[in-house]
């Protein structure tokens, strides 16, 4: 083999590993996933998760007025009752982001009232 053809050979295989590097690492970023879409973390958005897909590691974004909203990380029996614990982490930026975790996610509003009108979510990442 020539000195060229083994130039073109090693350009050749560098090219390839970058290419598939670069495809990896793209597959491997979350998805953003905004709560509610354009309405936003509102009433009645429990349905939202509704046919779609969720992985360990995609972004919830809870956008939503914060004088008004927030948003607790609550467990199975903080989801059903609608009621936040002290160790629920309770964010109220109106502007925030979960990271998913494998298997159950769960989510409400801790306002009085507001989760029993619906402003909370179920959310299941494989």
């Amino acid at each position: 083999m020539s000195h060229q053809g083994r130039c073109t050979a090693v350009l050749l295989a560098i090219t390839l590993l970058i290419t598939l590097n670069s495809l990896s690492s793209v597959s491997a970023r979350p998805t953003i996933h905004t709560v509610g879409d354009d309405s936003g973390w509102t009433f009645n958005v429990e349905r939202w998760t509704g046919g779609k897909r969720f992985q360990a590691g995609d972004i919830l974004a809870f956008n939503y007025d914060p004088s008004f909203h927030n948003v607790a990380n609550v467990g199975v029996h903080g989801y059903t009752s609608c009621t936040a614990s002290s160790n629920s982490g309770t964010s109220t930026s109106g502007n925030d982001r979960m990271i998913l975790l494998r298997g159950w996610n769960y989510f409400i509003c801790s306002i009085p009232g507001h989760c029993q009108e619906g402003m909370r979510i179920a959310v299941y990442a494989s």
